[in-house]
C-alpha cells in the first residue's frame, strides 16, 4: 500500500527501487513560487550505503511494515555482529556497515530491539537513551565548579561524551542515542 511522500518520516523503512531503505533525513523545501520538493536521505538496510533522492509532492513511496523483536547482542566475529532472538534462541549476523554508530551504544549481553522485514533481520532500534559506565575521565580542576565547564569522558563502549567536570571514572551516566550527548547521572 503506497503512501504519499508528504507522509514520510525520519526512521521510516521504505521499499525503493526493489531495495529496503531507512529514511535518515527528510526535508520539505518550497523554493519561492516553485513547486515543493521533498529531499530524502536514504540508507540501504543491507549494504549501509546512503542515497539522496528528490521527489515531487505527487510521488508515492512504499512503506515496509516491520516486526520488532527483543534480541541479545552476543559478540563480534569475522562475519559481523551476532545477535540471538530471546524467544526462539536463533542466532543471526548483522554487518557492521548496517549497524553503523549504533555499536557505540550497545555492549555485549545487552538486550536490544531488532527490526525484521520479510523474516530477515535489518537493524537495531535503539531506545532514546542508554546507561553506560565511565571508564576514563580526567580529574576536575579545583575552582572549575562555578561555570559550566565540560570535559571529554570515555564510556565502556569506547564512545567519547562531553560531560560536566564533576563526573568521575566508574560512574554510570545517561547518554542520548540521538546525538551522543550527556543527559545526566544514572
Amino acid at each position: 500500500m503506497a503512501i504519499r511522500v508528504t507522509e514520510a518520516k525520519r526512521g521510516m523503512v521504505i521499499r525503493y527501487e526493489g531495495e529496503l531503505y531507512r529514511i535518515e533525513k527528510y526535508d520539505h523545501v518550497t523554493p519561492g513560487n516553485w513547486r515543493a520538493i521533498h529531499h530524502l536521505n536514504l540508507r540501504n538496510m543491507k549494504t549501509g550505503k546512503q542515497k539522496d533522492v528528490r521527489m515531487n509532492t505527487s510521488d508515492q513511496i512504499d512503506p515496509v511494515f516491520l516486526d520488532e523483536r527483543k534480541c541479545q547482542y552476543l559478540y563480534k566475529d569475522a562475519n559481523g555482529h551476532v545477535f540471538m532472538d530471546e524467544e526462539t534462541f536463533d542466532q543471526f549476523h548483522l554487518p557492521e556497515e548496517v549497524l553503523g554508530d549504533t555499536l557505540s551504544y550497545i555492549k555485549e549481553n545487552d538486550t536490544v530491539s531488532v527490526l525484521f522485514a520479510d523474516g530477515a533481520a535489518l537493524t537495531v532500534n535503539l531506545p532514546a537513551a542508554v546507561v553506560l559506565e565511565v571508564t576514563e575521565a580526567e580529574e576536575a580542576a579545583r575552582g572549575d565548579t562555578v561555570s559550566n565547564v565540560q570535559k571529554i569522558v570515555k564510556v565502556e563502549t569506547g564512545l567519547e561524551v562531553k560531560a560536566p567536570a564533576h563526573i568521575k571514572q566508574g560512574e554510570k551516566i545517561k547518554v542520548s542515542t540521538e546525538d551522543g550527548s550527556f543527559l545526566g547521572r544514572a
